[in-house]
């Protein structure tokens, strides 16, 4: 199997041959500074079956870790340690067939996460979706 994804814009394309590795989703504050989110959603990754169109810029998160995004959009796309590559999840063309199989750091989590489910639903008027005219890169090659 393979697997492609990239970044909003579209300017950072990559592709993973075979398998994927571990999805997980991590709550330390590091993750949600990164992603802008409660948690990311990682899977692990092999650097030799993986190729990009353009490697991703990268900051150096810590001592340990170095998180990649695209130069042109920001978008967040890795995880990197000296034993791990992980890009995230969203990042997939099919992110929904890449579920998580741990989480790491529940601790950190914010407290209203437990009850995400229970909130109201609101849904956009008629007609709202039709109306925008999106500028990201579709979900393929």
């Amino acid at each position: 199997m393979s697997w492609s994804g990239g970044c909003q814009c579209g300017k950072v394309r990559f592709h993973v041959e075979g398998d994927l590795g571990r999805p997980s989703i991590c709550h330390c504050r590091m993750c949600q500074k990164a992603t802008a989110g409660p948690f990311g959603a990682f899977v692990t990754v092999d650097r030799e079956r993986l190729t990009w169109t353009e490697e991703p810029a990268r900051f150096q998160s810590s001592n340990l870790v170095r998180r990649g995004f695209c130069p042109h959009c920001g978008t967040p796309l890795t995880f990197e340690t000296a034993k791990s590559f992980d890009i995230t999840i969203f990042a997939f063309d099919k992110a929904a067939e890449i579920a998580p199989v741990v989480q790491l750091e529940p601790e950190s989590s914010p407290a209203w996460m437990a009850h995400i489910a229970e909130l109201e639903v609101q849904r956009p008027p008629p007609g709202y979706y039709e109306r925008i005219e999106s500028y990201q890169h579709p979900d393929h090659d």
